[in-house]
């Protein structure tokens, strides 16, 4: 009878343990499946952030179309040599949209030689010009435009900074996502503690990447005031990004909860077994 009762209790412990372990997989699956939906919203986010063209937007009134200033800013923009206050002149002028890669401005539709009578005050043709490899690590001028004037190193390195680290970042979402890909085949939740440390360190990047860009707009505008009438606000561009920064904190602490939270259960349970 002993013998018996030991048994059934026996029997019962293991079956108890057996379910709390498959509701902890559960858990730690959900965990999973969420950080990784997390995860690609925020790589998406990120990309579409990187490579488009509106981190920051300029509201400007509309500009007499037949002016030789507006045509001579128009040759400058357009030109291999355009300098910092050059470029600038033009995105305050005309409606100007920059990204990191590539700065826009919006011209009258009668600029080159016609006109549309219905569309009087419409914009309709876009001129950008990609920032080239050379103008994207380029030192920054106390007197923006003024090569005599020393160079400006705070916003020297977070242009330098807002430029490299999207694509840190990018990089190590990537990393991470290799390194989920590959604890889903070995069918174990301890190498996610690396993809959610990777995600941290890319919720960082981000961040940074974020503070340096409002950090260099606002130097800009202090060395360069707006003209009257023009007004400039952050685009949806960096709007991405700044939602993405949370994502991926969120992401990283999903994947280091389950993983961290699985082993731990694991050990117990090892114990209990061996007791």
């Amino acid at each position: 009878m002993g013998g018996d009762r030991l048994e059934n209790k026996t029997s019962v412990s293991v079956a108890s343990w057996s379910s709390l372990n498959a509701r902890m997989d559960n858990r730690f699956a959900t965990a999973f499946v969420i950080a990784c939906v997390l995860s690609l919203i925020s790589t998406i986010y990120m990309a579409a952030s990187i490579g488009t063209d509106f981190w920051y937007e300029y509201r400007s009134p509309i500009q007499e179309n037949s002016s030789d200033l507006a045509k001579s800013i128009w040759t400058d923009f357009e030109s291999d040599e355009a300098d910092e206050k050059t470029y600038n002149d033009a995105l305050f002028r005309f409606n100007g949209t920059v990204g990191l890669w590539r700065r826009c401005i919006t011209i009258p539709p009668n600029a080159y030689g016609y006109s549309s009578p219905e569309r009087t005050e419409s914009f309709d043709a876009t001129k950008c010009m990609s920032f080239t490899l050379n103008e994207q690590f380029m030192e920054k001028f106390v007197d923006p435009g003024n090569h005599n004037s020393g160079i400006d190193l705070l916003r020297t390195y977070l242009w330098r900074c807002q430029f490299l680290l999207p694509f840190v970042s990018l990089g190590l979402m990537c990393f991470g996502a290799v390194i989920g890909l590959c604890a889903c085949i070995c069918r174990s939740l301890y190498p996610t503690i690396a993809t959610g440390i990777l995600h941290l360190l890319a919720g960082l990047c981000t961040l940074g990447s974020v503070s340096c860009y409002v950090a260099g707009i606002e130097l800009l505008h202090q060395k360069l005031e707006l003209p009257e009438n023009v007004s400039g606000e952050f685009g949806w561009s960096f709007c991405l990004a700044c939602v993405s920064a949370p994502l991926q904190f969120m992401a990283s602490a999903l994947f280091i909860w389950a993983a961290h939270t699985n082993r731990k259960e694991y050990t117990l349970m090892k114990a209990y077994r061996v007791a």
